[in-house]
């Protein structure tokens, strides 16, 4: 068999907006969605004592659970455009919000871990399902210009769920455990699925399917490097974020509650920059993309060389949060303009790509730790992060 036909993808052409008039009550509900998604994705780390000692399993053997869902959404953000071949989008979101419901139902009733997996296998299946398609229905659901303001709203949700999922879980497992915690979560999830019901105007599907069509977006000009500078990006953060609590304890020195306050500054700080960065891309969209992983890495170059005062590193680590806020929403402009023939392609690639940075980015981050500690972990950041720059600035093209 050719290998341009194992991974496919709809050949959709989005390359006009469907709506003359910006439809921002739909804008809204994805914005739910994805908020309603990530906070379900992130229960299992908030929830990891209480979910292992109630199913009598190890804490390395519940960790599993957000194995299993980053695994899955990775193959479905590959397939997912060429499974759904013409159906309307419409139903589609709808039925990945309906997974989205069924798999918190599934874990919130789970007698053991095999069935706790099945229902973060349909986590993944919705998560990576939404956010493949999520780019492409937002270019149908407002005006051209309208669009970077249509991606901030949607990842205020991302981190509306950063702020609060893990702390708000860890306080309603205490009060209510943790099959009540993912029952809420059914709840909000179902409150997502209703909006969406409302709100979501008919999406047919656009064009043929046919084999190939992420290899081939791949290979035209820029695209490629276009997506290795994504990768390198979330790469770099993923190497610093994933192990900042080691940093925050062993370097800044200070306990839990100030890891959890320091913690709830970076949530805000980029439950901020969401709304920023829409002024930012309006003026210059290289601009952001050059100028947010410099300011990363100047970031985690300083806290590896000066870090140690918690004022300080608390206001670093906020301004990294800031500055973050903005990479997806730039990124998935940069998809709107390079490939606007092509955005439920673009949307497969892009979410493919960051899932495999967080993967190497962790992965990475874990060995540094155990051979130079938290500082050698940040300075290894940093560097990642200035080869995203330099790509960007040297090979990334604009339209």
């Amino acid at each position: 068999m050719p290998s341009d036909t194992l991974l496919t993808a709809a050949d959709t052409d989005m390359a006009a907006p469907e709506q003359t008039r910006p439809a921002w009550g739909a804008v809204f509900s994805m914005s739910l969605g994805v908020f309603a998604l990530v906070t379900a994705e992130f229960l299992p780390a908030s929830l990891l004592t209480p979910l292992a000692e109630g199913l009598q399993i190890s804490k390395g053997a519940a960790g599993q659970a957000v194995t299993a869902t980053a695994f899955v959404a990775l193959i479905t953000s590959l397939f997912i455009s060429s499974a759904i071949g013409r159906i309307d989008r419409r139903w589609v979101l709808i039925g990945l919000s309906v997974l989205l419901v069924v798999s918190n139902l599934i874990a919130a009733s789970a007698p053991g871990i095999v069935t706790l997996l099945i229902g973060r296998v349909l986590m993944g299946i919705a998560l990576g399902g939404f956010w493949s398609l999520s780019v492409a229905t937002l270019m149908r659901l407002v005006p051209e210009p309208d669009i970077p303001r249509a991606l901030s709203i949607m990842f205020m949700g991302v981190s509306a769920a950063t702020v609060f999922a893990v702390p708000v879980g860890s306080y309603l497992g205490a009060l209510i455990g943790w099959r009540g915690v993912f029952l809420a979560a059914s709840g909000l999830a179902l409150l997502a699925l209703l909006t969406q019901i409302l709100t979501l105007p008919p999406l047919p599907a656009r064009g043929r399917a046919r084999a190939g069509i992420l290899f081939e977006v791949l290979r035209r000009p820029g695209i490629g490097i276009g997506m290795s500078a994504v990768l390198l990006v979330f790469a770099g953060h993923f190497t610093f974020f994933t192990y900042i609590r080691p940093f925050l304890e062993n370097v800044t020195g200070v306990g839990v509650d100030g890891v959890t306050l320091i913690l709830f500054g970076f949530g805000l700080a980029n439950f901020l920059g969401t709304y920023l960065i829409a002024f930012v891309i309006q003026r210059s969209l290289r601009l952001a993309l050059v100028a947010m992983p410099l300011t990363m890495a100047v970031l985690a170059v300083l806290l590896t060389v000066f870090g140690g005062i918690p004022v300080l590193d608390a206001a670093m680590i906020a301004i990294w949060g800031l500055v973050f806020a903005g990479v997806p929403v730039a990124w998935s402009t940069w998809i709107t303009r390079a490939i606007p023939d092509q955005a439920e392609a673009g949307g497969s690639l892009i979410v493919a790509a960051i899932n495999f940075a967080i993967a190497a980015g962790a992965a990475l981050g874990g060995g540094l730790l155990e051979l130079s500690g938290p500082r050698g972990v940040f300075l290894v950041s940093g560097l990642i992060l200035m080869a995203a720059v330099v790509t960007i600035v040297s090979r990334v093209r604009l339209k």
